[in-house]
């Protein structure tokens, strides 16, 4: 395993006009590891990953992909990504699965699975469709292919949108909120599929609410609060025993929920 790490995030500085929302952060994503965010809403969590994703522009820090700089031209709220292709290239390898799903409803789950991968990487229709139709066996609704999303529960749409973005062959998974648009039942449909990708080495990063899979998932778990990293470590120590004083009220703020 390669010792240069897939994500590396420092100093990070994202701010909405005048309303800071990232203050500094800095995070490390090595190959086969499993990263989870949690923190209150607003605590910038879903920033970061999209920060990440470079679907949000930064104004300070630095955005490392497989040891590549991100390149910048502008600075402040006028800096951009200077290269499009580049861009394309990271985006590419870190795929994201949002909340909402974010399918395609006048397509078939198996389209939605393999646009992509043909229209933006050129990939030949064919492999592409054997891949799609693996992935969507892989997370438990192959006999799906034809359906469309409105015909699916809420859990099976968000497998398929994980199917989707397993089918980039991506570097990295960024996965946020993915259950907390699902009823109890179907978000555990969801929680086994992402319990087996760590499983498999995956990296992945995952912004969510849900402590236990937080806790069963990670390797490494980062607590957000206010736009800076109030606390972070093993799960063990994080959810077992929190040194900060807002770690502790979150948590038990999140188990009398």
């Amino acid at each position: 395993m390669s010792d240069t790490p897939v994500i590396e995030i420092r100093d990070l500085h994202k701010a909405y006009g005048a309303l800071e929302v990232l203050k500094g952060v800095d995070i490390t994503a090595q190959g086969g590891q499993v990263i989870s965010l949690i923190g209150s809403s607003g605590s910038g969590k879903s920033t970061l990953l999209r920060c990440c994703n470079l679907l949000e522009d930064s104004q300070q820090g630095t955005i490392r992909f497989k040891g590549e700089d991100v390149a910048w031209k502008g600075s402040n709220h006028n800096r951009r990504p200077a290269n499009a292709k580049q861009v394309l290239r990271i985006r590419t390898n870190l795929s994201m699965v949002f909340q909402q799903f974010n399918l395609w409803a006048h397509m078939s789950i198996l389209q939605n699975v393999m646009e992509a991968p043909v229209t933006v990487l050129r990939r030949d229709p064919k492999e592409v469709e054997a891949a799609a139709r693996a992935y969507l066996d892989k997370v438990g609704i192959g006999d799906k292919c034809d359906a469309y999303p409105a015909q699916l529960s809420g859990g099976q749409q968000q497998r398929a949108a994980i199917a989707r973005a397993l089918c980039m062959e991506p570097e990295a998974l960024l996965f946020d909120e993915p259950t907390s648009a699902l009823d109890p039942e179907l978000e555990q449909e969801v929680v086994k599929v992402i319990k087996d990708l760590a499983a498999e080495g995956r990296t992945m990063l995952i912004v969510t609410h849900d402590m236990k899979l937080a806790a069963d998932v990670s390797d490494h778990v980062v607590f957000l609060h206010q736009g800076l990293i109030e606390e972070e470590g093993p799960p063990d120590a994080l959810f077992g025993a929190p040194k900060s004083e807002r770690l502790r009220g979150f948590l038990s703020a999140t188990r009398a929920a």
